[in-house]
């Protein structure tokens, strides 16, 4: 009987890891304000985290795949960290670099332009150009 409850409440122990503070202890006196901030943060934050990761795929595409390319790891990281301009119409542009698998070399930069709606333009993907011109 012992064995049955220990996998159980790792679960829980996990779980409430992963999600953070239970609810139970969150602060009582927020206000309505406060947690629609936090939503509207968290909503963007998974927009953006979106927008990067299909900047990056178009670039995987342009590039003849993953057996061919892999992009700069800012890419695969946080959304916030990613090399990004936030246009102000609902779209970002991402400009980043890229190299063969294994090479440790950058030989690549793309620039990809996102939209809330999911449309994707590459706008460059070529040899990397002057750093002035580089983010």
């Amino acid at each position: 009987m012992m064995k049955l409850h220990a996998p159980i409440a790792c679960l829980l122990a996990l779980s409430t890891l992963a999600a953070g503070v239970s609810p139970a202890f969150s602060n009582p006196l927020r206000s309505a304000e406060s947690e629609v901030t936090d939503i509207t943060v968290i909503s963007n934050n998974i927009e953006l985290n979106r927008a990067k990761n299909l900047a990056r795929q178009a670039a995987e595409r342009a590039n003849g795949g993953l057996g061919k390319y892999r992009a700069e790891a800012a890419m695969h990281g946080a959304s916030e960290e990613s090399p990004f301009v936030d246009n102000g119409d609902g779209s970002w542009t991402f400009t980043f670099q890229g190299h063969k698998p294994g090479a440790s070399v950058y030989t690549v930069e793309t620039v990809v332009t996102v939209f809330q709606d999911g449309r994707v333009r590459v706008d460059y993907n070529g040899r990397i150009r002057s750093s002035l011109n580089f983010r």
